[in-house]
């Protein structure tokens, strides 16, 4: 329980287009004790992140509207500071492109392994 209650004031961003992915991590995320938010595309996304500070931000690569780059570019442009993990089919191709961002602190193939995700999580904001 210790770790718990530490995660209940940390609050995550769950980017994705498939609502399956967003319920999957809104229910992990909030069983390990994080306020979870989600946004169904990046035009959803980045009004949120203007609206609101997030602890860290789990984005699609690949979203309709704008794309995870555009909001990673975005971000940056705009010095908005928050830790990001991107999750893509095309991990391996897309590190390279990743690399450049500041903010990108992991990419994730998918399929992910939950458990591996949340660990990562906790790594990045505790």
């Amino acid at each position: 329980m210790g770790g718990r209650s530490l995660a209940m004031h940390k609050e995550i961003l769950i980017i994705d287009d498939q609502p399956g992915i967003r319920m999957l991590l809104t229910d992990v995320f909030e069983n390990e004790g994080y306020k979870v938010t989600t946004a169904a595309d990046g035009e959803e996304a980045i009004k949120k992140l203007y609206e609101n500070r997030y602890d860290a931000v789990l984005v699609d690569y690949k979203l309709p509207i704008i794309s995870g780059v555009e909001i990673l570019r975005k971000l940056e442009q705009d010095n908005i500071n928050v830790p990001i993990i991107v999750m893509s089919g095309l991990a391996d191709e897309i590190e390279k492109e990743l690399s450049e961002f500041q903010l990108v602190k992991e990419v994730l193939g998918k399929p992910f392994d939950i458990q591996q995700l949340v660990g990562n999580v906790k790594k990045i904001i505790g």
